[in-house]
């Protein structure tokens, strides 16, 4: 009797139902990473914040999501996913509304700040469930694609959204928007998602969970601190301590029995490879992302909004190809798709050399699409590694290192990429810290403004090159990774290996 292939056979409609609950919170996470952006200008006329508290404004929500996604993904694993994503988004919806009505800037920095902290929750808990939802591997793959479309979808689209809101109404939309959202999700998940917590693991280990927030934020806090201001004692201290106290927090999982981070997994080559190309990968996305925004303004003379949208295109790429990623590597194998999608991502950032003061629309949008295409399959890869990676009463640690390497990578490429243009655009002549201030300042010397803009790019083609260069350098050492070893690596289908090189 021949045995019938249950990876044929369609999830039911209730996973797929769930599949739909999970991805509005992460929608809104993703969402609420850039859409605040377009809203600082009417904030700041409504608020008044000091430059400090605009700073604080801006990245305490990121800040907490990446010091917290660890720890987070441990205790859904051990108290409940569905427990603890419903929590955080209890937390994220609350957040939300006294964000929106903030009447000072202290208190919206303490929303953003109770936002990450539900944020943290949302990323991992939401992931994770997927392998409880989809238990065949090829199923699991397409939710785990459509999951990670949406979440790169709605860091693309944050931009938009806020541009359209911000035309006909107050800045606090950009957050109350969250709340009906949110109400969905209290009414059907508990009836579509499945509880599931690991069964025979310890309590947290407390000391380690200090250490690796205590790690992770300074370290975070220092590299954005350099992006924002240069490297000075602060920043350089910061970095330093963080790193620190992250060496002696690895030292300390070594001899845990239930350690809150797996060093085991980076032993295999498959997962090293999908950590190191989610940082870069970000890092790269980053410098890109934020280096043309400012271009598609400050150079071209675009509003915000006008800007954002010749993001759609990437926007679409970036969806459509996070949504196919997992079909891609299980036809190529994942490690030739992971070669493949980031040498993608380093032709599109080499194409933005097409961009200059008097014009390079068409290259922008061309470069970032295809850009788009390699970034797309990138992370729908990394999410799926993270999930096939480890058992599933382990997944929500997983993805916690997943995640927050999403964030360290976008951290790093603000601070190392961003610097590296604004130093190179310093260097161009007797101009401002930034190119706004400097076009203020001109007034009307229109030659000041020339010659900044075009020192600005410079800068800008000097950053993405090192971008491209280190998306190269990552795809070479996926191509390599591993090899040899005797052990199997993680597969995406039980049919189909990850790469004959992979065993």
């Amino acid at each position: 009797m021949t045995g019938i292939d249950t990876r044929d056979i369609a999830a039911p409609r209730r996973a797929w139902l769930g599949l739909a609950v999970l991805i509005l919170p992460v929608l809104l996470v993703s969402m609420d990473m850039s859409v605040l952006y377009l809203a600082m200008p009417a904030l700041t006329d409504a608020l008044a914040p000091s430059a400090t508290q605009q700073l604080w404004i801006l990245d305490i929500y990121g800040f907490l999501i990446a010091g917290l996604l660890i720890t987070m993904g441990n205790l859904g694993d051990r108290i409940g996913r569905r427990n603890i994503l419903l929590a955080g988004a209890a937390v994220f919806g609350v957040a939300s509304v006294l964000a929106a009505f903030a009447p000072s800037a202290g208190v919206l920095i303490a929303a953003r700040a109770l936002m990450g902290l539900g944020g943290a929750t949302l990323l991992p808990s939401s992931l994770s469930l997927i392998s409880s939802l989809f238990p065949d591997p090829r199923t699991r793959g397409t939710a785990i694609g459509v999951w990670t479309a949406f979440f790169a979808g709605g860091s693309a689209v944050g931009p938009i959204v806020g541009g359209i809101l911000l035309h006909q109404f107050w800045w606090g939309t950009v957050f109350l928007i969250n709340t009906p959202v949110l109400l969905v999700l209290f009414a059907v998940g508990p009836f579509v998602l499945p509880e599931h917590r690991s069964s025979g693991r310890g309590p947290l280990d407390l000391v380690s969970v200090v250490m690796s927030i205590g790690g992770i934020l300074p370290l975070v806090y220092g590299v954005k601190r350099a992006a924002a201001e240069g490297i000075d004692v602060a920043a350089a201290f910061s970095a330093v301590f963080g790193v620190v106290v992250l060496v002696l927090f690895v030292r300390r999982q070594r001899h845990l029995a239930d350690p809150l981070l797996d060093l085991s997994l980076f032993r295999r080559g498959l997962f090293s490879v999908a950590i190191g190309s989610s940082t870069i990968g970000m890092m790269s996305l980053a410098g890109l992302s934020y280096l043309t925004s400012v271009y598609l303004q400050s150079v071209t003379g675009r509003d915000a909004l006008g800007a954002a949208l010749l993001g759609i295109p990437q926007a679409v790429v970036v969806f459509a190809c996070s949504m196919n990623g997992a079909k891609i590597a299980r036809r190529l194998g994942a490690r030739t798709t992971f070669v493949l999608a980031l040498g993608a991502a380093a032709v599109g950032n080499l194409m933005l050399f097409g961009l200059g003061v008097d014009g390079g629309i068409g290259w922008y949008v061309a470069g970032s699409t295809v850009a788009g295409l390699g970034y797309g399959v990138v992370f729908t890869l990394v999410s799926e590694v993270s999930v096939s990676s480890v058992p599933a009463e382990r997944a929500g640690s997983a993805v916690g290192i997943s995640e927050t390497s999403f964030e360290l990578g976008n951290a790093l490429g603000l601070a190392l990429l961003g610097s590296l243009a604004a130093l190179v655009f310093r260097s161009g002549g007797e101009f401002a810290s930034t190119l706004g201030e400097t076009i203020d300042r001109a007034g009307s010397d229109g030659a000041l403004v020339h010659a900044a803009r075009e020192s600005f790019v410079t800068g800008m083609h000097t950053a993405t090159t090192v971008g491209a260069v280190l998306l190269v350098a990552m795809a070479a050492v996926a191509s390599v990774a591993g090899r040899g070893r005797t052990r199997p690596e993680v597969e995406l289908d039980s049919r189909v290996p990850v790469d004959s090189a992979a065993h």
